[in-house]
């Protein structure tokens, strides 16, 4: 869902039943159209031309956390009556548009990496399940590896927050799906993240916040683990 411009009041559209807030006293998203979601098809293989031409040697789409293609994906979110809504394969179109698009742009000896909210965690919502399907439909699309997160959709979602608690859905996606996974989500020591190399729950281990909190986090990960560096 996207805002339009000013104009409407509040800035958005109310349509209904085609579009949901967050929460209660959200404005109401306006639905996209299919000239709309062109565009932003569009804007995706824009934005791969621009990240090539500044030197990034990797493309990710980010299609989780309640952003615009995880939107399109939960039946929690997704209630359009269209070719992009209803059933698991409309509400992956959008997905394997951009997909598409993306993987035009780029030289194909360039990874490209998808991120994903695994599930929901709520009931009725998208799932682990939905996850290795979707995997499954993405990799000959050109797809490389599945950057395993969750959440972010759903307000009232019971998410078991603990160390390393996604990792388990990185490892039931790369077994399911036959493709390479990335695990993310409160993995902070050299010993932890190997171990879940180790075990071959994923294939890559991403961090971010740990190296927010410790930039040498890498160069304490080698003597932990008797790296040479």
């Amino acid at each position: 869902n996207a805002a339009i411009p000013p104009g409407e009041p509040n800035g958005w559209q109310i349509v209904a039943p085609s579009a949901v807030p967050f929460r209660e006293g959200d404005p109401i998203p306006h639905a996209l159209s299919k000239a709309e979601i062109q565009s932003l098809v569009a804007a995706f293989a824009a934005a791969t031309r621009r990240a090539i031409a500044a030197g990034f040697e990797v493309i990710e789409i980010h299609g989780a956390h309640g952003y615009l293609i995880n939107e399109f994906l939960s039946p929690v979110s997704n209630l359009r009556e269209d070719e992009y809504g209803g059933d698991f394969e409309n509400r992956l179109r959008f997905l394997r548009e951009v997909i598409h698009a993306v993987r035009h742009e780029m030289p194909r000896e360039m990874p490209l990496f998808l991120r994903i909210s695994a599930t929901d965690w709520v009931d009725g919502g998208w799932t682990v399940e939905d996850s290795v399907a979707l995997a499954r439909i993405v990799k000959p699309l050109g797809v490389d590896l599945i950057d395993t997160s969750s959440g972010g959709n759903a307000l009232h979602a019971t998410i078991p927050v603990g160390p390393g608690y996604q990792v388990p859905l990185s490892g039931q996606i790369r077994e399911e799906a036959g493709i390479l996974t990335g695990a993310v989500g409160m993995i902070t020591e050299p010993a932890q993240a190997e171990s879940v190399l180790a075990s071959g729950q994923a294939d890559i281990v991403l961090l971010a916040r740990e190296l927010l909190r410790d930039p040498y986090f890498p160069m304490r990960a080698a003597q932990a683990l008797g790296a040479p560096v």
